[in-house]
Protein backbone atom coordinates (compact mmCIF):
# COMPACT_ATOMS: atom_id res chain seq x y z
CA UNK A 1 0.00 0.00 0.00
CA UNK A 2 1.44 3.33 -1.32
CA UNK A 3 2.01 6.08 1.90
CA UNK A 4 1.85 9.60 0.60
CA UNK A 5 2.86 12.59 2.42
CA UNK A 6 0.47 13.91 4.84
CA UNK A 7 -0.72 17.51 4.73
CA UNK A 8 -4.53 18.99 5.00
CA UNK A 9 -6.16 22.13 5.36
CA UNK A 10 -4.49 23.44 8.01
CA UNK A 11 -1.00 23.65 5.94
CA UNK A 12 -3.22 24.75 2.70
CA UNK A 13 -5.14 27.44 4.50
CA UNK A 14 -1.72 28.70 6.12
CA UNK A 15 0.46 29.08 2.75
CA UNK A 16 -2.86 30.86 0.82
CA UNK A 17 -2.97 33.17 3.75
CA UNK A 18 1.05 34.13 3.45
CA UNK A 19 1.57 34.08 0.09
CA UNK A 20 -1.60 34.90 -2.57
CA UNK A 21 0.56 33.81 -5.78
CA UNK A 22 1.13 30.41 -4.19
CA UNK A 23 -2.89 30.51 -3.06
CA UNK A 24 -4.07 30.46 -6.93
CA UNK A 25 -1.23 27.82 -7.81
CA UNK A 26 -2.77 25.78 -4.79
CA UNK A 27 -6.34 26.20 -5.99
CA UNK A 28 -5.26 25.52 -9.80
CA UNK A 29 -3.80 21.82 -9.00
CA UNK A 30 -5.48 21.16 -5.85
CA UNK A 31 -4.15 18.52 -3.36
CA UNK A 32 -1.19 16.30 -4.48
CA UNK A 33 -0.28 12.86 -3.53
CA UNK A 34 3.12 12.82 -3.46
CA UNK A 35 4.39 9.03 -2.69
CA UNK A 36 6.64 8.52 0.50
CA UNK A 37 9.02 5.66 1.90
CA UNK A 38 8.27 5.56 5.87
CA UNK A 39 11.54 3.26 5.80
CA UNK A 40 13.94 5.52 6.86
CA UNK A 41 17.20 2.78 5.35
CA UNK A 42 15.38 2.10 2.38
CA UNK A 43 14.57 5.24 1.42
CA UNK A 44 18.55 6.33 2.59
CA UNK A 45 19.58 4.01 -0.04
CA UNK A 46 17.39 4.86 -2.81
CA UNK A 47 18.61 8.75 -2.06
CA UNK A 48 21.51 7.52 -3.35
CA UNK A 49 20.86 5.85 -5.91
CA UNK A 50 19.41 9.15 -7.58
CA UNK A 51 21.91 11.24 -6.94
CA UNK A 52 22.70 12.81 -10.47
CA UNK A 53 21.09 10.79 -12.80
CA UNK A 54 16.99 11.17 -14.20
CA UNK A 55 14.37 10.39 -12.80
CA UNK A 56 13.28 7.29 -14.93
CA UNK A 57 16.98 5.65 -14.65
CA UNK A 58 16.23 5.95 -11.00
CA UNK A 59 13.03 4.58 -10.82
CA UNK A 60 14.47 1.38 -13.16
CA UNK A 61 17.43 0.97 -10.69
CA UNK A 62 15.17 0.99 -8.40
CA UNK A 63 12.97 -1.76 -8.84
CA UNK A 64 15.49 -3.96 -10.02
CA UNK A 65 17.32 -3.49 -6.89
CA UNK A 66 13.76 -4.11 -5.18
CA UNK A 67 13.28 -7.19 -7.56
CA UNK A 68 16.11 -8.87 -6.84
CA UNK A 69 16.46 -8.40 -2.79
CA UNK A 70 12.87 -8.63 -2.30
CA UNK A 71 13.22 -6.32 0.88
CA UNK A 72 15.98 -3.45 1.41
CA UNK A 73 17.48 -4.06 4.75
CA UNK A 74 21.11 -3.64 6.03
CA UNK A 75 21.31 -7.64 6.47
CA UNK A 76 20.02 -7.90 2.36
CA UNK A 77 22.43 -5.03 1.95
CA UNK A 78 25.42 -6.45 3.13
CA UNK A 79 24.79 -9.73 2.23
CA UNK A 80 25.26 -8.49 -1.71
CA UNK A 81 28.67 -7.62 -2.84
CA UNK A 82 29.35 -4.31 -4.72
CA UNK A 83 29.93 -5.98 -7.84
CA UNK A 84 26.31 -7.04 -7.56
CA UNK A 85 24.69 -4.01 -6.66
CA UNK A 86 26.15 -2.52 -9.83
CA UNK A 87 24.80 -4.55 -11.80
CA UNK A 88 21.51 -3.04 -11.16
CA UNK A 89 22.98 -0.10 -13.40
CA UNK A 90 24.39 2.08 -10.41
CA UNK A 91 28.77 3.33 -10.22
CA UNK A 92 30.81 1.33 -8.28
CA UNK A 93 31.42 4.35 -6.31
CA UNK A 94 27.60 4.60 -5.25
CA UNK A 95 27.69 0.58 -4.41
CA UNK A 96 30.55 1.45 -1.92
CA UNK A 97 28.53 3.74 -0.24
CA UNK A 98 25.70 1.65 0.17
CA UNK A 99 27.76 -1.17 1.46
CA UNK A 100 29.27 1.20 4.08
CA UNK A 101 26.17 2.37 5.64
CA UNK A 102 24.50 -0.83 5.46
CA UNK A 103 27.88 -2.09 7.56
CA UNK A 104 27.31 0.80 9.87
CA UNK A 105 23.56 1.12 10.34
CA UNK A 106 24.36 -2.85 11.28
CA UNK A 107 27.10 -2.70 13.47
CA UNK A 108 25.09 0.52 15.28
CA UNK A 109 28.63 2.89 14.37
CA UNK A 110 25.38 4.61 12.79
CA UNK A 111 22.19 4.92 15.12
CA UNK A 112 19.69 5.75 12.03
CA UNK A 113 16.83 5.57 14.49
CA UNK A 114 18.09 8.28 16.58
CA UNK A 115 17.56 10.66 13.38
CA UNK A 116 13.93 10.83 14.65
CA UNK A 117 14.60 12.87 17.94
CA UNK A 118 16.89 15.64 16.01
CA UNK A 119 16.22 18.88 14.72
CA UNK A 120 16.42 19.19 11.16
CA UNK A 121 19.87 21.05 10.84
CA UNK A 122 20.29 17.65 13.15
CA UNK A 123 19.79 15.50 10.69
CA UNK A 124 21.56 17.27 8.33
CA UNK A 125 24.58 16.85 10.11
CA UNK A 126 24.28 13.33 11.13
CA UNK A 127 23.96 12.33 7.73
CA UNK A 128 26.80 14.08 6.03
CA UNK A 129 28.98 12.15 7.75
CA UNK A 130 28.03 9.23 5.82
CA UNK A 131 29.81 8.93 2.55
CA UNK A 132 27.58 9.84 -0.55
CA UNK A 133 25.17 11.49 0.98
CA UNK A 134 25.08 15.72 0.96
CA UNK A 135 23.37 18.73 2.16
CA UNK A 136 20.48 18.00 -0.55
CA UNK A 137 20.05 14.26 -0.28
CA UNK A 138 19.31 14.88 3.71
CA UNK A 139 16.86 17.11 2.70
CA UNK A 140 15.22 14.86 0.33
CA UNK A 141 14.98 11.98 3.08
CA UNK A 142 13.40 14.43 5.55
CA UNK A 143 10.73 14.91 3.27
CA UNK A 144 10.03 11.73 1.28
CA UNK A 145 10.63 9.34 4.33
CA UNK A 146 10.63 11.22 7.81
CA UNK A 147 7.56 13.36 6.65
CA UNK A 148 9.42 16.88 8.20
CA UNK A 149 7.37 19.78 7.65
CA UNK A 150 9.50 22.64 6.99
CA UNK A 151 12.11 21.87 4.01
CA UNK A 152 12.49 24.08 0.88
CA UNK A 153 15.76 22.61 -0.44
CA UNK A 154 17.86 25.39 -2.17
CA UNK A 155 20.24 22.39 -3.85
CA UNK A 156 17.25 21.55 -5.51
CA UNK A 157 17.09 23.15 -9.52
CA UNK A 158 13.03 22.23 -9.98
CA UNK A 159 12.28 24.23 -6.61
CA UNK A 160 14.26 27.33 -7.91
CA UNK A 161 12.49 26.86 -11.49
CA UNK A 162 9.29 26.61 -9.71
CA UNK A 163 10.09 29.81 -7.62
CA UNK A 164 11.39 31.75 -10.93
CA UNK A 165 7.84 30.26 -12.67
CA UNK A 166 5.95 31.54 -9.92
CA UNK A 167 7.13 34.70 -8.99
CA UNK A 168 8.49 35.51 -12.33
CA UNK A 169 12.36 35.72 -10.98
CA UNK A 170 14.90 35.59 -13.42
CA UNK A 171 17.54 33.89 -10.86
CA UNK A 172 16.52 33.06 -7.06
CA UNK A 173 19.56 34.10 -5.01
CA UNK A 174 20.23 32.92 -1.03
CA UNK A 175 18.53 35.78 0.71
CA UNK A 176 15.45 35.59 -1.72
CA UNK A 177 14.72 31.77 -1.62
CA UNK A 178 16.13 32.24 2.39
CA UNK A 179 12.52 35.15 2.17
CA UNK A 180 10.47 32.65 0.95
CA UNK A 181 11.46 29.73 3.14
CA UNK A 182 10.72 32.00 6.29
CA UNK A 183 7.35 32.90 4.45
CA UNK A 184 6.04 29.36 4.34
CA UNK A 185 7.48 28.34 7.76
CA UNK A 186 6.48 26.20 9.29
CA UNK A 187 4.86 24.33 6.22
CA UNK A 188 7.68 24.90 3.58
CA UNK A 189 7.72 21.04 2.52
CA UNK A 190 4.03 21.68 1.14
CA UNK A 191 5.05 24.77 -0.58
CA UNK A 192 7.89 22.66 -2.22
CA UNK A 193 5.34 19.85 -3.59
CA UNK A 194 3.65 22.96 -5.09
CA UNK A 195 6.84 24.47 -6.60
CA UNK A 196 7.47 21.02 -8.14
CA UNK A 197 4.52 20.38 -9.46
CA UNK A 198 5.14 23.71 -11.33
CA UNK A 199 8.51 23.20 -12.22
CA UNK A 200 7.36 19.69 -13.76
CA UNK A 201 4.73 21.63 -16.27
CA UNK A 202 1.16 21.94 -13.90
CA UNK A 203 -0.01 25.02 -14.66
CA UNK A 204 -0.12 25.47 -18.29
CA UNK A 205 1.40 28.38 -19.98
CA UNK A 206 3.73 29.21 -16.96
CA UNK A 207 7.05 29.51 -18.58
CA UNK A 208 10.63 29.89 -16.75
CA UNK A 209 11.56 33.60 -17.16
CA UNK A 210 15.35 32.03 -16.38
CA UNK A 211 18.00 33.96 -19.12
CA UNK A 212 17.97 31.56 -21.96
CA UNK A 213 21.85 30.18 -21.89
CA UNK A 214 23.50 31.54 -25.45
CA UNK A 215 25.06 27.83 -27.76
Amino acid sequence: MTTYFSYGDKEIEHLKKVDKRLAVIIDQIGMINRAINPDLFSALINAIIGQQISTKAHQTIWQRMQNDLKVVTPMTIDNTTADQLQKHGITFKKAKYIKEVAKKVLSNEFDISALYMMSDEEVCTKLAELKGIGVWTAEMIMLFSMQRTNVLSYGDLAILRGMRMVYRHKTIDKERFKRYWRRYTPYASVASLYLWAVAGGAIEGLTDPAPKMKK
